[in-house]
């Protein structure tokens, strides 16, 4: 089979969410003797412009592994703002169409969220080369987008609401990663029987229980240290001011260090807003290199899975997964019955208390803390739930199995198809 992926992160880009899950699924269905070609952006994730040995260019084809790679061009904005944004996807949309036109012939199409706008690109060229298109959702757009304040004005909303409404009509698969995003679609009228729930995994074997002291802890001296740990992106979504919140409720508490590891947009706020209250119990280490996440989620006796209220129905952080496996409990600031609260109380490994309470936060540390056997506990019960339901192989060979049932099928003409989707995105009133 040969399947063609869209994704706007690959490697060498380090989209701290996606890109390790989009990486393995497709190293692991090229192990598995398929034909993998993916389209995505010349890297520059949370950076202002492309990576300077890609500039100037228009498309590059290279390989990861066994995945023929193909990088086409994207326009960074300098400033963040709704537009530019939309103009970052939309001009990736328009590159990796072009691009997509000279990757020869593939059986089926893989489309990985976010941005909704993916889409777009897989519907184009499943329409053109005849094959079909599945969606993979990693969070629900525009939702979150309009939530964060990242989406603004009506009109720009009502459009990209249609969009999400054509792209699940012409998908003929939906990847959805929780049951809670599956009923999320389906109160949109999407058919349940095109939704398929397969959770994110993590490769258990790469992050797994070790050592708290390592060459990570050791070199900024976290070995004798109560580490409470964030690691991933600092981004709107997550509102990390909750953790300096606990930091200050704790900040008379000897030995508690909350580290801060990762980029995003909020960072360089959320480091002023720490030195403004100061914060010394507080430290921000930059992105680190895959290879030593282990090393990373071994140095804390806790990790934080902090969400903004209303936002966890539509997002499942893929580091809750990493926690786990690392053997290690979490404290999750999410709303009841989303999912992260539901597999909590499943797996026993961690606490969930109310999304950006910094008092509550605080609480479960200091629980966590004078419980030392309890933590240790939910640590190796997280682990065993990450090897029976969250293994990598099993999910990704739960992807290939629907792919290859995908193979066959066919979309509609040419014709019909770019008359839907003009209708479909025309702004109405």
């Amino acid at each position: 089979m040969k399947i063609l992926v869209v994704s706007l992160y690959y490697e060498p880009d380090q989209c701290q969410s996606n890109g390790p899950i989009i990486r393995a699924l497709c190293d692991d269905w090229a192990a598995a003797g398929h034909e993998v070609t993916v389209l995505t952006s010349f890297p520059h994730y949370n950076c202002d412009a492309v990576w300077p040995e890609y500039r100037g260019r228009l498309l590059q084809e290279d390989r990861v592994g066994k995945v023929r790679v193909i990088r086409s061009y994207i326009y960074v904005p300098r400033e963040r703002s709704s537009i530019g944004r939309i103009f970052n996807y939309f001009s990736f949309n328009f590159s990796s169409t072009i691009a997509g036109l000279s990757t020869g012939r593939q059986d089926v199409i893989f489309a990985m969220s976010p941005p909704l706008t993916i889409g777009v690109t897989a519907f184009l060229l499943g329409l053109i080369k005849r094959i079909p298109f599945c969606y993979n959702l990693q969070d629900i757009w525009p939702e979150v987008a309009v939530r964060l304040g990242m989406l603004r004005g009506h009109r720009t909303i009502r459009l990209f609401e249609r969009l999400e409404r054509f792209i699940y009509r012409r998908s003929r698969k939906i990847f959805a990663i929780s049951e809670e995003f599956k009923a999320n679609l389906c109160g949109k009228g999407v058919a349940a029987g095109k939704i398929e729930v397969i959770p994110n995994f993590v490769d258990a074997n790469f992050v797994r229980p070790m050592a708290k002291t390592n060459a990570f802890s050791q070199a900024h001296g976290l070995t004798d240290k109560y580490v409470v740990l964030y690691a991933g992106n600092i981004g709107l979504s997550q509102g990390l001011e909750v953790i300096l919140d606990a930091a200050e409720e704790l900040k008379d508490q000897p030995g508690v260090v909350f580290l801060i590891v990762g980029q995003g947009a909020c960072r360089d706020e959320l480091v002023d807003e720490a030195e403004r209250r100061g914060l010394s119990n507080v430290r921000f280490l930059p992105l680190q290199p895959e290879s030593d996440v282990p090393m990373v989620y071994a140095s804390c006796d806790v990790a934080l899975i902090p969400l903004r209220r209303g936002l966890t129905e539509s997002s499942v952080p893929c580091k809750t997964y990493s926690i786990m496996a690392a053997g290690r409990p979490y404290i999750a600031g999410v709303d009841r019955d989303s999912n992260v609260w539901k597999l909590t109380e499943a797996s026993g490994c961690g606490v969930c208390v109310e999304p950006e309470n910094g008092r509550a936060l605080a609480e479960a540390v200091r629980r966590l803390h004078s419980e030392a056997g309890m933590a240790q506990t939910m640590g190796r019960q997280g682990r065993q739930f990450v090897e029976r339901h969250f293994a990598r192989e099993a999910v990704t060979g739960r992807y290939r199995a629907a792919l290859e049932s995908l193979a066959e099928d066919r979309p509609l003409p040419l014709r019909e198809g770019l008359t839907e989707i003009a209708g479909s995105i025309q702004p109405r009133d």
